[in-house]
């Protein structure tokens, strides 16, 4: 099997998705006390008096009892000669809880054995290191260590919830946010979609749009269809209980094969402060299991033309499982951007744009998640810190512009899948496309957040400025005093290349400017929410962000204010200090002036 984030054979990769610089393997731990995974002391570790004999025994007419039981203990790893070195030489080993893994076990199970990290599967009266969790943050009792799960996450990336954010953004940068379809909330505003597509319609008579209704809690394709006037919405019943976003439906969606297909990209939010994403080099490219055609009346219906979604193809009789990742009805992105490659396409753009719209994304729901994030473990407080894989749904249109479909806060992270051996029996068969590229994330998702990897590079410094002062004795000792050559090399040496790449900071130049609602977000926590008074929750900052753009602007030209006699005391020189407030006023009057033309145009 090719390793994740690599091509398939026969195809040079794509710039965009090179190795990030900084990235090199990180050191292995040794097993803590010695022990296998599984192990029972008894087995694993040696009584300090057993240390004590082979300390004893070490010496010979080679060399002094240290040098020989060091030698010994290299090819031994966790085993040093004498009870000291042997106290030394045993690191402990990261812990992960994976009792709530769910759905993503197996895939879990994998990337710790390559690790040699300790599970417990049935979690741990004492703390442990990792929590990963199958659904959510729900957790009160954890007060340290690492949750898979951001709080809030759940509710944030849900469509009613996704579809307002972005939208606060395209208010505020309407170019820079235009990669989501248009979007309208039901039923609070069916009225209003109703009157702005008869609008349309006037302005436009060949206008003839398709339109998709998607269930706010829905998953998996569930509760989805197509219309072409809004009159066709099911508003009888469900659609009052169960709220829903009804979206312009994409009809020119590039196509492979004839087939219209999505992308499932997997992206690391590793912190919210400060802000560090990561994106999967590689992902999964869903196919339709019908050759597309435009929506027409008579085929609106028609859902495995129409719809991506995995849970829904596999029904059908034309799905294929294939083992290769450049055919069948799930395949590796990679294999997508070879077949782009070849016919001409510039895939480092392809990729640069959807390396944007995943950070406009982020950037979109942090303000909102870090409200949640300060409500659920406030500052100060124990707790512990969190981290997520987030899945991205991304269709390309014909003329290869990404538009974002949604955003997963619990992607299956499944390696297998059903097979009906005969009828009514089914087996889960492995799924080979799905192991290389899930696997490769959780595994270097871990790798990212391992806890211990402060601690051991500042062990290797510290063993660094003793390898010159060994390096004399080496060269004079003979061939039987030398230490065996495998003896430092790192466990994950074998382990390959990091298959995420860090977007952020890395581009924060780029995307900084369009971080002004993340800015009125820091002003509610301060003064209304969390930390102030009123203690608001994520509750009142949707309802104080919604207010309209002069409002958010306010609020956050004030927070600039409040920094203003702190910038003072960092300049010794007035003029300079001057200068640097003159530069700011200028930059704050064109951006005043965007959003004043947003707004005029908004309400014109």
């Amino acid at each position: 099997m090719e390793p994740a984030g690599a091509p398939p054979r026969g195809c040079a990769p794509a710039r965009e998705a090179e190795e990030p610089p900084g990235s090199a393997a990180l050191p292995a731990e040794e097993p803590q006390g010695g022990q296998p995974a599984g192990a029972t002391p008894e087995e694993g570790a040696l009584p300090a008096a057993a240390e004590r004999e082979r300390g004893r025994c070490g010496a010979g007419p080679q060399g002094p009892p240290g040098r020989a039981a060091r030698g010994r203990g290299r090819r031994a790893p966790g085993r040093r000669g004498g009870e000291e070195g042997g106290r030394a030489g045993r690191r402990p080993r990261v812990t992960v809880d994976s009792s709530k893994a769910k759905t993503s076990l197996e895939a879990l199970k994998i990337s710790l054995r390559q690790l040699r990290w300790r599970e417990f599967p049935f979690g741990r009266r004492l703390p442990c290191d990792i929590y990963w969790h199958g659904v959510s943050f729900h957790d009160n009792d954890i007060f340290s260590g690492q949750v898979n799960k951001f709080p809030g996450m759940t509710e944030m990336v849900r469509k009613i919830t996704l579809s307002r954010a972005v939208r606060t953004m395209q208010d505020l940068f309407p170019l820079e946010y235009n990669f989501y379809p248009r979007s309208w909330i039901l039923p609070e505003e069916f009225p209003l979609f109703v009157a702005e597509v008869h609008m349309m319609k006037d302005s436009d008579p060949s206008w003839k749009p398709t339109f998709i209704v998607k269930p706010d809690g829905g998953c998996q394709g569930d509760g989805i269809y197509l219309i072409k006037d809004p009159s066709d919405i099911r508003l009888t019943g469900s659609i009052q209980s169960r709220p829903a976003v009804v979206q312009e439906y994409i009809c020119k969606p590039l196509l492979v094969d004839k087939l219209k297909f999505d992308i499932r990209l997997y992206v690391l939010l590793k912190s919210l402060e400060p802000l560090e994403i990561y994106i999967a080099k590689d992902g999964l490219s869903r196919f339709c299991t019908e050759p597309y055609q435009e929506p027409t009346l008579k085929n609106l219906h028609q859902v495995f033309m129409h719809l991506t979604n995995y849970s829904l193809n596999i029904h059908s009789g034309n799905f294929i499982h294939s083992d290769n990742v450049n055919t069948g009805s799930k395949r590796t992105f990679s294999s997508i951007l070879c077949r782009l490659s070849s016919r001409g396409v510039d895939v480092k753009k392809l990729w640069s744009d959807i390396i944007s719209l995943v950070i406009k994304t982020i950037i979109a729901l942090t303000p909102e998640l870090k409200v949640y994030y300060q409500s659920d473990i406030p500052a100060g407080k124990p707790g512990p810190t969190c981290f997520q894989i987030l899945g991205f749904d991304i269709l390309l249109m014909k003329n290869l512009k990404p538009m974002l479909l949604e955003v997963n806060a619990n992607p299956s992270m499944r390696i297998e899948h059903e097979q009906e051996l005969s009828p009514g029996v089914f087996e889960n068969v492995p799924s080979p496309v799905d192991e290389e590229v899930k696997v490769a994330v959780i595994r270097d998702t871990l790798r990212l957040v391992d806890p211990q990897k402060k601690k051991r590079k500042d062990v290797q410094c510290q063993t660094l400025e003793h390898v010159s002062e060994a390096k004399e004795e080496l060269l004079d000792a003979g061939p039987a005093e030398r230490p065996d050559r495998d003896a430092g090399r790192s466990p994950e040496a074998g382990l390959p290349s990091l298959c995420l790449k860090q977007v952020f900071p890395k581009y924060a130049k780029q995307f900084n400017y369009l971080r002004l609602v993340d800015r009125v977000a820091a002003l509610f926590i301060r003064f209304l929410g969390v930390k102030g008074t009123t203690k608001l929750g994520p509750t009142g900052f949707r309802t104080f962000i919604r207010g309209s753009v002069p409002t958010i602007w306010l609020f956050s030209e004030m927070l600039s204010l409040l920094l203003i006699s702190e910038l003072r005391s960092c300049f010794q020189d007035v003029s300079l200090f001057e200068s640097q407030m003159v530069h700011k006023c200028d930059f704050v009057c064109v951006r005043g002036q965007v959003v004043a033309e947003t707004v005029h145009s908004n309400v014109s």
